[in-house]
């Protein structure tokens, strides 16, 4: 008698739909591994014919492109929860995953079938992405107007509840700790959270340039940055500040600590990010949150769309964000 789904799904306890979706490599299926392979085993011990036939199947292999290298992601929780996230929806999909870091694409298998590229990328390195695959989803990189799918935060309405957080709290002297970075390729990557603030302030007639102090995304920067801050101002130091990122927010705060300034009370911080870095320092930040793995999930689905559909135009998802408040607001 010839063996059935049925049968296969009855001794896997799974469903039908579920042995036929893992048996023909359905790449948006989402299942864990230990199911996935009970599924497979049990075909192969009662020989059934078409998973014999799948097999011979390429499982679908993409890259995922980390802009950092693997000690400055280290530094860095958010963009590691997002690589770490998008490879294990990636694999419960039943996509192989290679990852690269600081953007070697000289280390990319020539054999991948997409591109998940984390971070930040000049036009250049875009190109020679595209020499790779065509298939390519930008994780926190507007790469729209380029031709790629794209992911970002939504940057303009975090910045707007940063700074109508301030006002509700009596505070309209409002300053930033902004982030300078650049590419691998020495591209300098602009700051949009700086360009939202700016605008937002500026259209309330509250923007102050000797408020702006400009780093480098580190806890060591962070610390350098709000030390000159705090020399440079003296008494007119703004009494709310919104800083770029949870590396520099934890330095920030060290060097307000140091200088026996009170807070939340004389200095409200507010950072951008919320990893586990703002939660468990003390007193503990206030913050934007971003939904890395709602992003990174979406980047996954983003890539099979694109795989099974590769002459779509491409899109552009803005992953929403909301302020979290803790002890360094009022």
């Amino acid at each position: 008698m010839a063996v059935t789904l049925r049968d296969i799904a009855n001794k896997a306890g799974v469903s039908i739909a579920t042995v036929s979706r893992i048996l023909n490599n359905d790449a948006t299926l989402s299942v864990n591994e230990k199911t996935r392979q009970r599924v497979l085993d049990t075909a192969e011990r009662f020989n059934y014919t078409k998973h014999k036939r799948s097999q011979n199947n390429r499982v679908q292999k993409i890259a995922v492109v980390q802009w950092y290298s693997l000690t400055q992601e280290l530094d860095d929780l958010y963009y590691m929860a997002i690589r770490m996230e998008i490879e294990r929806s990636a694999q419960q999909k039943g996509l192989q995953t290679v990852p690269i870091y600081q953007n070697n694409m000289e280390d990319i298998p020539q054999d991948v079938t997409g591109v998940i590229a984390i971070g930040k990328f000049s036009d250049s390195q875009v190109k020679k992405l595209r020499l790779v695959t065509p298939n390519i989803v930008f994780v926190d990189y507007d790469s729209l107007a380029a031709g790629y799918d794209c992911l970002v935060p939504d940057f303009e309405n975090a910045v707007h509840s940063v700074i109508s957080e301030f006002l509700d709290e009596g505070i309209d002297d409002i300053g930033m700790l902004a982030g300078t970075e650049k590419t691998t390729d020495n591209e300098i990557v602009p700051d949009l959270r700086l360009f939202y603030f700016e605008s937002d302030l500026r259209q309330r007639n509250l923007y102050h340039p000797e408020y702006i102090f400009a780093g480098n995304y580190t806890s060591m920067s962070g610390y350098q940055v709000m030390k000159e801050a705090i020399a440079k101002l003296g008494d007119r130091l703004p009494h709310g500040i919104f800083i770029a990122n949870d590396p520099m927010a934890v330095g920030a705060l060290k060097a307000v600590q140091e200088a026996k300034i009170e807070i939340p009370n004389r200095l409200a911080l507010i950072s951008f990010n919320d990893t586990a870095l703002v939660k468990y320092v003390y007193p503990s930040m206030s913050a934007v949150h971003v939904a890395t793995d709602e992003m990174a999930h979406a980047a996954v689905d983003m890539m099979i769309k694109r795989l099974q559909n590769p002459d779509n135009d491409p899109c552009k998802t803005v992953v929403g964000t909301h302020l979290i408040k803790r002890q360094t607001t009022k």
